[in-house]
C-alpha cells in the first residue's frame, strides 16, 4: 500500500459529506501545493549560488524580520528535495508550484555566468516531479532578485525589463521542454509596495508615493517582454502557457448603501487587483480610476514633476493579452470605506484613499491581517470572471496560518480547506467560473518573510530545531490528501 493510500484511508478525512453532483471538478483540475525558493531551499551560499536581496535584507542589522531570522537554511530543500517529493506524493498532488532562485541559476543575474550546479538541481526537481506524475508550475521570480542586479538599481532601473526577459528566455530554453505552466512574477504588488514603499520587505526601500509605481511598471514591462519572447520563440515548439500571479483581497463596501464606500471599494480593487490585471486583460493600461486618483492627489499636494504613475511606451511590446490564464493569490477579504490616512502626505495609501476593515464576524487565523472568509474567494472569482473577460483561472496561492504552539491536530485548518474548496466548487458549478486548479499555500512550514518562522502555513510541519528538518503531516495535510482523493475518484467514476 502506498503512502497516499495510507493517508486517504484514515478516518480523519471523513468530514466531507457532499453529493457527487455538488463536488464535481473537471477531470484535468490541478490539485496542487505551492512553495518558493527563498522560503524553503536554504543553501544560501553553497554550490556557487549568488546572494539575493533577501539574503542581504536578512543579514543586515536593524531589519524588521522576526527575531533576526533568515532563510539561510530554512527547510533545507536544496539538500532535502527527496523529502519534499515524498510529501508531494503523500498528498496525491497532480501539480506542484515552485519558484526558481534567479541567483542560484545566474549568480550575477545575467547569462554571462551560468551556475551548472543550480541548473542540475532544478532539472532534477522537474524530472522527479514528472516521474511521479506531478506537473510543475514554475515561477521565475518570487521576490528574490539577485543582489548584483539590485546594486545596479534593481526593479527601479528601466534596464531591468530586458534583463528579466533574458533570464526568462534562459529558463524557457533550459526547462520549457518539460514545464508547461509558467508564472513570470509572483505578486508584483507585494514587491512594489512592501519592498519599495513601506520598506518592510527586501530590498527595504522607503520612497512613498514614487518607487512602488515605478517598480510595478518595470515588472509589467519585464513580464510583457518575457511573454512575447515565449510566444514568438517557444510556444509552437513547447506548447506551454505563461501568466503573472496577482494577489488580491475580496473587497466590498463597508456600507453597501453608501456611494462613498462603493467608490472607495472601486479604488481599493483598482490599486491592488486592477493595477496589474487591467493592463494584461482589459486595456493595456492602468485602471483609469487609479491614474485619476494619483493625479488628483498630486495636484492637491503641489507635485509638479510629471505623472507619478508611468505611461507605457508604444515602442515597447504591448501588455494587453500577455496572460494565457489568470493566476490568482487569495487569502482574505475586507469591507471598505474612504481612507483616513496621512492627509498632505505623498503615498500609495493616500492616493488610494480607501481603508479595508475586518468584519468582526470573520474569524482571524494566526496573523492579525488574515481574516478567514472562504466565500470571499468565490466572490472574487466571479468578479474576475465578469471584469476580465472570463479567463481560465488558477488559484495559485491560498492558505490558513498557525502561530504559537504547534498544533498537529489543526482542526480549524482542516475545516478551512473543506470550506474553501466547497466555495471553489460553487464558483465552478453555480457561477460558471472557469477555475482550472487550486494550489494550497504551502506544502511546508517555511520562512514567512518578515514573520520569519513564527507563522506556519504548511500542510507538513517542519521541525526547524533539528538539523535533519523532519517533515510531519499535519492533520490538515491528511485532510487535504483526502479531499484530493475523493474529488479525483469522483471525476474518474463519472467519465
Amino acid at each position: 500500500m502506498n503512502a497516499t493510500a495510507n493517508i486517504t484511508n484514515s478516518p480523519e478525512w471523513n468530514c466531507i459529506h457532499t453529493n457527487d453532483s455538488e463536488t464535481m471538478f473537471p477531470t484535468n483540475f490541478a490539485w496542487g501545493a505551492a512553495t518558493s525558493a527563498y522560503q524553503i531551499e536554504g543553501g544560501w551560499d553553497v554550490d556557487d549560488k549568488g546572494p539575493s536581496i533577501w539574503d542581504t535584507f536578512c543579514h543586515e542589522g536593524g531589519r524588521l524580520v522576526f527575531e533576526g531570522q533568515s532563510g539561510d537554511v530554512t527547510c533545507n530543500s536544496y539538500e532535502l528535495w527527496e523529502e519534499d517529493l515524498r510529501c508531494i506524493r503523500q498528498l496525491g498532488l497532480t501539480h506542484y508550484r515552485l519558484s526558481l532562485s534567479w541567483s542560484r541559476l545566474l549568480p550575477e543575474g545575467i547569462t554571462r555566468h551560468v551556475n551548472q550546479k543550480g541548473l542540475r538541481y532544478y532539472n532534477k526537481v522537474i524530472n522527479d516531479l514528472l516521474a511521479s506524475d506531478v506537473l510543475p508550475m514554475v515561477t521565475l521570480y518570487h521576490f528574490d532578485l539577485p543582489q548584483a542586479l539590485q546594486d545596479q538599481g534593481g526593479w527601479k532601473s528601466p534596464e531591468i525589463a530586458a534583463i528579466f526577459d533574458s533570464y526568462a528566455r534562459f529558463c524557457f530554453e533550459a526547462f520549457g521542454d518539460r514545464v508547461k505552466l509558467w508564472i513570470t512574477l509572483n505578486e508584483p504588488y507585494v514587491c512594489a509596495k512592501l519592498g519599495h514603499e513601506d520598506g518592510i520587505f527586501a530590498p527595504g526601500v522607503k520612497e512613498p508615493g514614487m518607487a512602488a509605481y515605478l517598480v510595478g511598471h518595470n515588472m509589467l514591462r519585464g513580464h510583457a517582454r518575457a511573454w512575447h519572447s515565449y510566444n514568438v520563440l517557444y510556444r509552437e515548439k513547447q506548447g506551454g502557457s505563461v501568466s503573472l500571479a496577482i494577489n488580491s483581497d475580496w473587497a466590498e463596501p463597508f456600507d453597501p448603501a453608501s456611494p462613498d464606500d462603493t467608490a472607495a471599494t472601486e479604488r481599493y480593487l483598482a490599486f491592488t487587483l486592477g493595477w496589474f490585471a487591467w493592463p494584461l486583460f482589459v486595456t493595456g493600461d492602468y485602471p483609469e480610476v487609479m491614474r485619476s486618483s494619483i493625479e488628483v492627489r498630486s495636484k492637491e499636494l503641489g507635485y509638479q514633476e510629471g505623472s507619478r504613475l508611468p505611461r507605457f511606451s508604444k515602442d515597447e511590446p504591448s501588455l494587453l493579452g500577455t496572460a494565457d490564464f489568470f493566476a490568482l493569490n487569495y487569502y482574505t477579504s475586507r469591507r471598505v470605506k474612504p481612507g483616513e490616512c496621512c492627509p498632505g502626505v505623498l503615498g500609495l495609501k493616500s492616493d488610494q484613499d480607501a481603508e479595508g476593515v475586518v468584519d468582526p464576524s470573520w474569524p482571524v487565523c494566526g496573523v492579525s491581517w488574515l481574516a478567514v472568509v472562504p466565500d470571499g474567494l468565490r466572490k472574487l472569482l466571479k468578479y474576475v470572471k465578469d471584469t476580465f473577460n472570463n479567463p481560465a483561472i488558477y488559484i495559485t496561492e491560498n492558505g490558513f496560518s498557525q502561530v504559537g504552539p504547534v498544533d498537529m491536530e489543526d482542526v480549524q485548518r482542516c475545516g478551512f480547506y473543506h470550506d474553501i474548496i466547497q466555495e471553489v466548487a460553487r464558483a465552478l458549478r453555480e457561477d460558471g467560473v472557469d477555475v482550472r486548479g487550486y494550489f494550497a499555500w504551502s506544502l511546508l512550514d517555511n520562512f514567512e518573510w518578515a514573520d520569519g518562522f513564527s507563522v506556519r502555513f504548511g500542510l507538513f510541519h517542519v521541525d526547524f530545531s533539528r538539523p535533519e528538518r523532519p517533515r510531519t503531516a499535519y492533520r490538515s495535510g491528511r485532510e487535504y490528501a483526502g479531499i484530493i482523493s475523493k474529488y479525483r475518484s469522483q471525476t474518474m467514476v463519472n467519465t
